[in-house]
């Protein structure tokens, strides 16, 4: 039954060879890997806003020249990237480049704060996109949290069926929602220039008294969050057919032009019709009830944006895994996440996101504007690692015309370092759990690569000297009575060695004596060894007659337990047996160096 419902959710197994038919072409990776970014116009302009209107309505005419900065570090950023895409073409972005010329723990802090950023990546998305859903219908409110968990199952599953289908799936409404917002765009200006819009807004140099640099860079690093999943293409560069690092550089470069129109077009009109923040309703919300009314493009609109922030949630789903691989492969995350799945995705990775952001959404309770900072500082990080790594690369390898390429780099890291140090500064209160969270990450990463090391130590051999100990067996079979699931282990133990020892444990005479009759009467060919226990436990004289064995015949014998074990037909009916064979392996294989066992018999009714 599991197995069907598996197939029917996620689809038939996928051979390893078809592995390239689910690389992805420029159109699909530019719906998959740019969602993120593309749908962060739906709030990036309402950031800004946010935080201007603290000081007045007048004041919202410094969104325009904070968007214009937003825009030159879009720029910065997407040629920064593609430069990154060219000198790392295996991917893993800011995590391999940091690695590479910044050392391993400075790797680790950039990868880090990136798989953290991607899982924020899907709580900010499925809060946002729930909030567009809420603001068309008011009534749903109430439902928030459930609806955005909602959204991160069905996200989980279809990427649980592949890139390629997935990719497939998010393609249609990426680009009907980009189409949308191009219509908006033109729609609202021609509306403007034709005297359509009558709101009274600030002039643009109005002064505004209480208008602070403080509030200004708390306005610009929070307009800076529309650039969230840029670097997204540079993590995911294995996914793209081949050439895979020409097809990346040109769907980051289309994704910088599309983003950079779209978030332009945005703040113009919030200007124009003299938007501001209201908690019902987003920006783009209302630009679209006064561009077309509250009618049917309103609707599509609204319906269109929600799926598309929704659908944001897809770039993590697509760089999270890759990344995870990354580290797993380093030995910095458990080797589960290595492993590819039915529909060669890295499911674990994928499962993994899925989980910790519905954790993070009900654990915020949806609220988007409580999620951002933490998001945006999650990134900025990675951003300017990256670029610090690219240019100690470029002055240790210095290939021809690296000056330039060293130029960019050194431009977007200064940019990127300021971003970072006026989140910290502005948003304090909002990022500083990423101070105690980001180093328990770096903890766990050290601590599994430990592990991990240890156990390659400690199980290592040398071919010259270590070699198998031949040597006799000794089986213990632990019994509760005479039963067909006892038989087939006794007869499994005999067909190993004629060294088998029988062991029963009573709680009373009465029930030894019955024991002892059924076993002589009986006559398997093994000794009967009964345990008397005083205190009704079996593990405790069990363990104590395994010590004895194993003290006289360790030397000579390897000493193997073996338990007799029925397995029932349907699940439900193992709950009503005592599940002892269940509680002695698990005892023994923790606390004994000896081989443990267990023999299964399978009823049929």
């Amino acid at each position: 039954m599991v197995s069907k419902v598996k197939r029917l959710l996620i689809g038939r197994p996928m051979k390893s060879n078809e592995l390239d038919h689910e690389k992805l072409s420029k159109v699909k990776a530019l719906a998959v890997l740019s969602s993120d970014a593309l749908s962060s116009v739906a709030y990036g302009t309402e950031q800004i806003l946010i935080v201007l209107v603290a000081a007045g309505f007048t004041a919202i005419w410094y969104s325009l020249p904070i968007a214009l900065a937003v825009l030159g570090l879009l720029a910065i950023l997407i040629l920064s990237y593609r430069q990154t895409i060219f000198a790392y073409p295996q991917g893993g972005g800011a995590y391999i480049v940091a690695k590479s010329n910044l050392g391993v723990p400075t790797g680790l802090l950039a990868g880090g704060s990136l798989l953290v950023d991607y899982i924020l990546t899907v709580a900010v998305s499925a809060s946002a996109g729930t909030d567009a859903i809420t603001s068309a219908f008011p009534s749903l409110h109430n439902h928030s949290v459930l609806i955005a968990v909602t959204v991160i199952l069905l996200l989980t599953i279809v990427n649980l069926r592949g890139v390629t289908e997935s990719a497939s799936f998010i393609a249609i409404p990426v680009y009907l929602f980009v189409v949308s917002i191009f219509v908006l765009i033109i729609a609202g200006v021609f509306k403007y220039a034709t005297g359509g819009a009558h709101a009274n807004v600030p002039e643009i140099g109005a002064a505004v008294s209480n208008v602070s640099l403080f509030l200004l860079l708390k306005a610009f690093s929070s307009g800076c969050s529309a650039l969230t999943g840029v670097e997204a293409v540079s993590n995911a560069i294995p996914n793209f057919k081949a050439p895979a690092e020409k097809n990346a550089a040109k769907t980051l470069m289309m994704m910088g032009l599309i983003l950079g129109i779209m978030f332009t077009g945005i703040t113009l009109l919030a200007y124009w019709y003299g938007i501001t923040p209201d908690e019902k309703a987003t920006v783009v919300s209302q630009i679209a009830e006064s561009t077309f009314g509250r009618g049917g493009l309103y609707f599509f609109i609204q319906g269109i944006t929600a799926v598309i922030l929704f659908l944001a949630a897809n770039t993590a789903y697509s760089a999270f895994p890759l990344l995870a691989f990354m580290f797993a492969k380093d030995k910095y995350l458990p080797h589960a996440f290595m492993v590819r799945g039915d529909r060669l995705g890295f499911s674990n990775g994928i499962i993994f996101l899925g989980v910790l952001s519905a954790l993070l959404v009900a654990a915020f309770h949806g609220n988007t504007e409580s999620l951002i900072p933490l998001y945006a500082v999650g990134v900025f990080i990675p951003f300017t690692l990256s670029q610090l790594g690219m240019m100690v690369h470029w002055y240790k390898t210095r290939p021809k015309g690296w000056q330039n390429k060293f130029a960019v780099n050194t431009v977007g890291m200064l940019t990127t370092l300021t971003i970072t140090l006026i989140f910290i500064i502005t948003k304090f209160s909002s990022v500083w759990m990423a101070f105690i969270f980001l180093p328990i990450v770096m903890f766990v990463f050290h601590r599994i690569h430990h592990h991990y090391l240890n156990t390659a130590d400690q199980l290592r051999i040398c071919p010259a000297t270590d070699k198998p100990c031949i040597k006799g067996s000794t089986v213990v079979v632990p019994v509760a009575g005479v039963t067909r699931a006892v038989l087939h282990s006794i007869s499994y133990a005999k067909s190993l060695t004629d060294n088998v020892v029988a062991v029963y444990v009573g709680f009373d005479e009465e029930e030894i004596n019955k024991m002892e009759q059924k076993w002589e009467e009986w006559n398997p060919g093994v000794r009967l060894i009964v345990l008397r226990s005083r205190y009704r436990s079996i593990l405790r004289p069990l363990v104590k007659f395994i010590d004895t064995v194993e003290w006289k015949t360790a030397s000579t014998d390897h000493i193997t337990v073996l338990i007799p074990q029925f397995i029932t037909k349907h699940w439900w009916q193992a709950v009503l047996h005592n599940q002892t064979s269940l509680f002695i392996r698990s005892y023994l294989m923790n606390q004994k160096d000896i081989v443990v066992a267990t023999v299964p018999y399978h009823l049929h009714k």
